[in-house]
Parts: structure tokens; C-alpha cells; sequence
């Protein structure tokens, strides 16, 4: 096995050394825009939401995730959505405080409620999923409301897809990229499907690649291909790279959960192997490595015309999202930088 070796920017600080530094590093933040949510997690594994005995309520919300992975592997991030005037839209917006995301581009409805979403990995590996969201806060956000200052200082700008399904989201997230875009920002893509919330599968496949070509970094699963392709075989790099890629993308992702990932760019591609560990919840795993990636990306933007970098930055984020899936909850069990870096001197040892 060929050890991979990372460059490290930080370490395993402290939460202050996190603050002190991020106050010097507004040129790298990673604006990330749409859902926040509360999860409801089993507190027993492998089990339908039926047969669930309990609940454990987590903050959740792919964007939201991936803003607080950036923060605590030592990045600067933002994020911009709406949540409810309730208690539950309060306490999302402390979580972000208290992990070191800028919460100024965060809305409070008073007339839809905060998204709630139960969430489960049954015992034959099927991810299940209930939606409360008839309509919840996330969906009302209106341009107006958006932070443009903030999207303006974006060194990247993630986004997903949930946010594209109704109005006045949808205008939002169009507006707040057209910004981006205008301003230098790097277009980050996740289009993270959620068939239950779309009318039907052909919007969902529509919607989802509406903006594809306006992204210069998409992250897509397997299962998501298939997906998009009407039965591609998401194994085969004629199918990604002739239905995918864009002439205007820079780095393709495909994830392969603990098998790693695969890359496609216009000039190299390649597979970096994923960590073995044991699995508790896979909720969030994918919004780890893309707050894995990003956080490296925005250190260093060379890392797109560099494969040996871009190969290190895979293997960084492919830890993340291990490390992530043996924590029940999405934010909860995202990792440290440190914890990430130990796991991966423990990798290359063995």
C-alpha cells in the first residue's frame, strides 16, 4: 500500500485557536446555502422508522452539514437558509454559533415551522426516510432575504438540489449563484436525492440538472447516476464522462462509500480507496467528505491542475466521511481535523 501523505494547514486545535485563526482567514470561506433541519434518528440500529423503539433528534440539513464539517476541520464557513421562529429554528442557529459557522445569513419564519425529517438504515441496508415539511421554513426563503454581502466573499459556494424543488427556494438558490458566480466564487454541487420530496421523478431528474452546468465541482453517488442517466452504469467512465461532465467543470466526484471515490477532471482521472470501519449511522457520511474536500479546496485552489494534491484532498475526505458514519446523527458525528489526520496516520501504518 502507498502511503498517502497530507499537507496540513492547522491541526487539532482548540476551539479558540479554530476562532482566532478563521478571524485571519475570511479568504477561504465556503459559503454553503439551503436546508437546516432536525434529524430524528433511531437510537437502535437496523430497524425500520416503524420498529423504532425512540428517537434521537440531531441537526441535519446536507448544506448545514457540510458548513459545519469546513468549521471543524479548522476552515472558515458560512451558511445562508431559513428556519423556523420556533424553538427548533433557534436552537439550529446556536448549533452553528457554537461550532464556528456565520449564522448572518440565516432567516426566521414565523408563519412555517423548521423541517423535520426521521431517518433510519434498516437491517437490509435500505436508507428510510419521513419528511415533515408541508411547507417547513427552508422552502419560504425569498431572494430578497438573501446576505449578498456574505455570498460576495465566498471562495466557494455550495449548494444541493432540495432547494430547487418550489418557489421561492428555487428563485433564491438561482439568484445566490448567479452572485457567486459573478464574484469568482468556485460553484460546489451536491445534488444529494431525496426522490420522497420531488412530485415525481422525472422533475427530481429535471431539476437536479437544471444547474448542473453551471457548477465547477459536482459530487454524485453511485446510485445517483444511475439515477440521472436513466440506467447508466455508474461504473463505467464513458457513461460519466459523456452524460455528466461539462466542458466547464473542473473536478467530477464519485463516491463509493467505503470502497473511496473515483475523480474525473479534463485532464486526469483516478479512484482513491476509501477507510474500513465499523458503521453505526451513515447519516451525513456524504456531507462529510464534501466538507472534507472543500476545506482543502479553499486552502488551496491549485489542488484542481494537481493530482498528486487532489489525490491527498480525497483521501483526506474520504476519512471524513468514515469517521462520520461510526456516530449516530449527522453533526454530531463529524470529525476533528485531528481525528481525521490520526486516522489516517493509522491507515497508512497498517
Amino acid at each position: 500500500m502507498i502511503p498517502i501523505k497530507l499537507r496540513i494547514v492547522g491541526g487539532g486545535e482548540d476551539l479558540l485557536g479554530d476562532m482566532n485563526r478563521k478571524s485571519a482567514n475570511m479568504d477561504s470561506l465556503v459559503v454553503c446555502f439551503g436546508e437546516f433541519l432536525i434529524d430524528f434518528v433511531p437510537t437502535v440500529g437496523g430497524v425500520s422508522l416503524a420498529e423504532a423503539p425512540a428517537f434521537k433528534k440531531a441537526p441535519g440539513g446536507a448544506p448545514a452539514n457540510v458548513a459545519v464539517c469546513v468549521s471543524r476541520l479548522g476552515g472558515s464557513s458560512a451558511f445562508i437558509g431559513k428556519v423556523g421562529d420556533d424553538e427548533f429554528g433557534h436552537m439550529l442557529a446556536n448549533i452553528l454559533k457554537e461550532n464556528c459557522v456565520d449564522n448572518t445569513g440565516m432567516r426566521f419564519d414565523q408563519s412555517a415551522r423548521t423541517a423535520l425529517a426521521f431517518v433510519t438504515l434498516r437491517a437490509d441496508g435500505e436508507r428510510e426516510f419521513l419528511f415533515f415539511r408541508h411547507p417547513s421554513a427552508d422552502m419560504r426563503l425569498h431572494e430578497s432575504e438573501l446576505d449578498i454581502n456574505l455570498i460576495n466573499k465566498a471562495k466557494i459556494f455550495h449548494c444541493g438540489s432540495i432547494s430547487l424543488i418550489e418557489e421561492p427556494c428555487r428563485s433564491a438558490q438561482l439568484a445566490a449563484m448567479t452572485i457567486a458566480k459573478k464574484s469568482g466564487s468556485i460553484l460546489s454541487y451536491d445534488p444529494n436525492l431525496r426522490l420522497p420530496l420531488w412530485p415525481s421523478a422525472e422533475a427530481a431528474r429535471e431539476g437536479i440538472m437544471s444547474i448542473w452546468e453551471q457548477a465547477d465541482l459536482i459530487k454524485v453517488s453511485e446510485d445517483e447516476i444511475t439515477f440521472l442517466t436513466e440506467g447508466g452504469d455508474p461504473y463505467d467512465d464513458n457513461v460519466v464522462m459523456n452524460k455528466l461532465f461539462h466542458p466547464n467543470l473542473k473536478l467530477l466526484i464519485v463516491t463509493e462509500g467505503s470502497a473511496g471515490c473515483r475523480y474525473y477532471t479534463k485532464a486526469f482521472k483516478g479512484r482513491v480507496p476509501g477507510i474500513k470501519v465499523k458503521a453505526v449511522d451513515t447519516t451525513g457520511a456524504g456531507d462529510a467528505f464534501v466538507g472534507g474536500l472543500l476545506s482543502s479546496l479553499a486552502s488551496d485552489l491549485n489542488i484542481f491542475q494537481d493530482e498528486k494534491g487532489l489525490r491527498e484532498a480525497l483521501a483526506f475526505a474520504n476519512a471524513c466521511g468514515a469517521l462520520t458514519v461510526t456516530g449516530r446523527g449527522a453533526i454530531p458525528a463529524l470529525p476533528t481535523k485531528q481525528a481525521v489526520v490520526d486516522a489516517l496516520t493509522q491507515y497508512n501504518a497498517s
